[in-house]
């Protein structure tokens, strides 16, 4: 399980970042980053963009696939006991039952 945890925060980071850089380069109606990549950028990223929409939706995609997974995991990993459940019981000691009365009554 430790394995699939740090497999998936690794995913997870690498997702965000390149779900970041993948947003910024999108035209939006300012122009954004694709201006400062300069004709190239717009040849890319330009009128006919449909792929680059499709890769953020993936990319967002499997985001959302690993904060679920790694929540959905961690909350899996942390109800787990400690202690363990093997073992005897311990119980509290009673109190003696035998009690004298008060003298000098």
């Amino acid at each position: 399980m430790e394995l699939l945890i740090t497999f998936l925060y690794i995913l997870f980071v690498l997702s965000a970042i390149v779900l970041v850089v993948v947003i910024l380069l999108q035209e939006g109606k300012g122009g954004g980053l694709t201006e400062a990549l300069g004709t190239a950028g717009q040849q890319t990223f330009g009128v006919a963009a449909s792929g680059i929409h499709k890769f953020t939706g993936w990319t967002g995609a499997i985001f959302l696939v690993c904060a679920l997974g790694l929540h959905v995991l961690n909350r899996m990993k942390s109800e787990e006991s400690v202690v363990g459940t093997s073992g005897p019981e311990v119980t509290a000691p009673t109190p003696p039952t035998d009690t004298a009365p008060p003298s000098g009554q």
